[in-house]
């Protein structure tokens, strides 16, 4: 395939950052090389942890940036289709990349189909079965637009195969997430290092009991003030186990201050974190003796790790770290979350193993199958 035209490569959110890394990397590596755009929508952006991820994961800066900013869902993916529109003239790609299940994924996808460009889809096929979730959405309308689509668990093909998408747009691939995690794992710093750095002190993860890390962000469980006190509760209750460091995320602390909560936590128990960077976040989830979390990323991540992970959702869209990895659904049940917390500190917490392809060289697997696919477009079979 000679001269050919740039792959443009998406990214709008915190997690596609992750995901999107070792890609341009395998794409730079690929011999020979397929050269990449790298655009950014701004659906979420923070200076200094846009600063920092970039920084951590060897991001090159993005040639374009769309600085979109935060909305609601309709208002934020009409902007993003609005200001993509006029990128994608300008550089007519090859393809367009998308990643993961942000509002970003789907308005990119949208334009680009539109306009005859075609998509590669990584992450196709995960489903929770939760059609409240905006993800949810999001993942089934890009996955029936998509051209290529590349998974990170067999599952996903049953799913995209029972939606009717034929078996060869699928490419199994493996967990791009994983290829960071492996590459940056010896980059992180240690949790006490962390708390330091933000004026706690180390003590708090140096117990003979460990510690555990908490997120929490889906408008399901913080959005409600009851829901939320609920929680924080619960993690209350759990804090009494073990110390806890909470990284949290700034629609948490806005919804803890606005419903008046912030008397719940115990600063001498629960040490607050503002958003983390990412080889800082990696650093206190590998030395944690579990996760609580409702985020979809680190259920991967503490499989990868080894670390059980107790997932403050009544559903996946990962169900593979659940029955072969460290993870395990509570929902918001305190006494299933109090067992299962009582489970781990007794030695009988998941060990899990590594899934299938989940080593590191996905993206190597989807540079090599997308030059191919592209050649085979470009030139047609044989």
């Amino acid at each position: 395939m000679s001269a050919v035209r740039p792959v443009m490569c998406v990214v709008g959110a915190r997690p596609n950052f992750m995901k999107m890394a070792p890609l341009l990397r395998a794409l730079a590596a690929h011999a020979p090389p397929l050269p990449a755009l790298l655009l950014h929508t701004g659906q979420h952006y923070d200076a200094d942890m846009n600063d920092r991820l970039f920084a951590d994961l060897g991001l090159p800066r993005p040639d374009i940036n769309l600085d979109v900013g935060s909305a609601s869902h309709a208002v934020q993916t009409a902007e993003v289709m609005r200001r993509f529109e006029p990128a994608l003239d300008a550089h007519r790609p090859a393809c367009v990349v998308v990643v993961g299940d942000v509002n970003s994924t789907l308005a990119c996808t949208l334009v680009a189909v539109k306009k005859g460009i075609p998509v590669a889809h990584v992450e196709a096929g995960l489903r929770s079965g939760d059609r409240t979730m905006p993800e949810e959405i999001n993942r089934i309308v890009t996955d029936q637009l998509a051209d290529r689509l590349y998974t990170t668990e067999r599952s996903a093909a049953q799913h995209l195969q029972r939606e009717g998408i034929a078996p060869e747009r699928v490419c199994f691939a493996g967990n791009v997430m994983i290829d960071s995690l492996r590459l940056h794992r010896g980059q992180a710093p240690a949790a006490a290092a962390t708390l330091v750095a933000h004026g706690i002190d180390a003590a708090l993860v140096g117990q003979p009991q460990g510690y555990g890390v908490v997120t929490l962000h889906r408008p399901s469980n913080v959005d409600n003030a009851a829901a939320l006190r609920a929680l924080l509760g619960v993690l209350a209750e759990v804090a009494q186990r073990l110390p806890l460091v909470f990284a949290m995320h700034p629609r948490t602390r806005a919804k803890i201050e606005q419903f008046g909560l912030s008397g719940l936590i115990d600063p001498a128990r629960i040490a607050t974190l503002p958003p983390q960077g990412y080889l800082e976040m990696l650093g206190l989830m590998a030395g944690a003796r579990l996760v609580l979390t409702d985020s979809g990323g680190l259920q991967e991540e503490t499989t990868a790790l080894g670390v059980p992970c107790l997932t403050l959702r009544s559903n996946t869209e990962r169900p593979i770290t659940v029955e072969q990895g460290t993870n395990t659904l509570v929902g918001a049940d305190r006494e299933l979350i109090l067992r299962s917390v009582d489970d781990i500190l007794a030695g009988r917490g998941k060990t899990g193993r590594l899934p299938e392809l989940w080593d590191g060289h996905a993206a190597e697997r989807i540079a090599a199958d997308l030059w191919h696919w592209l050649a085979t477009r470009a030139h047609g079979p044989g």
